[in-house]
């Protein structure tokens, strides 16, 4: 199997998030997923791949309600992240942060957040931290069109600006927030312009290429770390609707199909046969190879239990704090005392 090119590395990325998504949503539709909404990024996954491998180990990031694909290139284990939309003890927040909620320090993610543009200033204070304490960090705000309207993303990029912050905003610009297109949303789709007027450095990207992806990606990592913040609006289409019982009642067939051939998978692929660093029969075999891990993560989830209620308050309260005490409980002992 071919190994060590980054284009390569870069589909092998791509598909193993398109194939956890895919099997996301069985779980969903068998009922085994916790919470009422399952948002999925497939059609993304050039943005998420090609950011995330400029980053290095010490970075940090966070993501909004379709970060499923964010998370998985940063490195996240696949039955520890089927698990936790699942809602089972196994998962990266012992299932209780589901689909949307998720985070893990030790990977670097900040959280992930179901308000738009919620995480957004996040990266800032991480930013204004690792300058203080001198780290070689930058930290990544990843957020969709949507958020492009909020104002807490221009408050963020103009601290950002201001203080010289080792900080990049990404906006993955699906071309819908919701069920609204973003030009009906917005009278300039000029996000870089936005972003420069603040003192960044910004750059537009076609998000079905993921190497242009990874090159824009890495230069302005770089640039971030030495003290120049930088935006990145990275355009794509989102193949299915906002959530996944959605329909897209608000797109044409014709709108849909030509989107879906902006396909970041299928043009890897064709790249990596026509430049002949891998032949059909070697990618159709690293794809069985995805398909069965991600299927091995449904089976663990099914097989791993809820999280008990007695760890409702667990990592809610400080550490040697005493947990509140239940209303149960309370009552029978008020009523003891009577």
């Amino acid at each position: 199997m071919p190994s060590n090119t980054p284009l390569f590395d870069l589909y092998r990325t791509m598909r193993r998030i398109r194939t956890f998504e895919e099997h996301v949503g069985e779980l969903y539709v068998r009922g085994l997923s916790a919470g009422s909404m399952l948002h999925l990024s497939i059609g993304e996954e050039g943005a998420a791949a090609g950011v995330c491998a400029a980053m290095k180990p010490q970075d940090s990031f966070t993501t909004h309600h379709r970060g499923h694909g964010i998370f998985l290139a940063r490195g996240a284990e696949p039955n520890r992240m089927m698990a936790e939309i699942g809602g089972k003890e196994t998962g990266y927040c012992r299932g209780k942060g589901g689909s949307m909620h998720i985070a893990d320090m030790a990977l670097g993610h900040l959280g992930a957040n179901a308000i738009v543009g919620g995480g957004i200033s996040h990266v800032v204070g991480a930013g204004l931290s690792y300058k203080r304490l001198k780290k070689d960090a930058v930290s990544i705000a990843f957020f969709g069109d949507g958020a492009m309207q909020q104002g807490i993303l221009y408050e963020s990029m103009n601290m950002a600006a201001l203080w010289e912050l080792p900080v990049l905003f990404v906006c993955i610009n699906n071309q819908y927030g919701m069920g609204t297109r973003i030009d009906k949303a917005t009278r300039s789709t000029a996000f870089d312009k936005r972003a420069e007027a603040f003192g960044l450095k910004a750059e537009m990207v076609d998000g079905e290429d993921v190497e242009e992806v990874y090159q824009k990606a890495q230069g302005l990592i770089d640039g971030a770390r030495a003290g120049q913040p930088g935006f990145m609006a990275i355009s794509c289409f989102r193949f299915y609707g906002h959530g996944r019982m959605d329909k897209s009642p608000y797109r044409s067939a014709e709108e849909e199909e030509a989107g879906r051939k902006r396909d970041p998978i299928a043009h890897a692929r064709g790249r990596l046969i026509e430049r002949s660093l891998a032949t059909g029969a070697e990618l159709d075999a690293l794809d069985a190879a995805i398909a069965k891990e991600m299927s091995d993560s449904i089976d663990f989830t099914a097989a791993s239990t809820a999280p008990p209620l007695t760890s409702m308050f667990r990592d809610v309260y400080g550490v040697g704090q005493p947990e509140p005490e239940p209303i149960r409980a309370r009552i029978d002992r008020i009523l003891a005392r009577a």
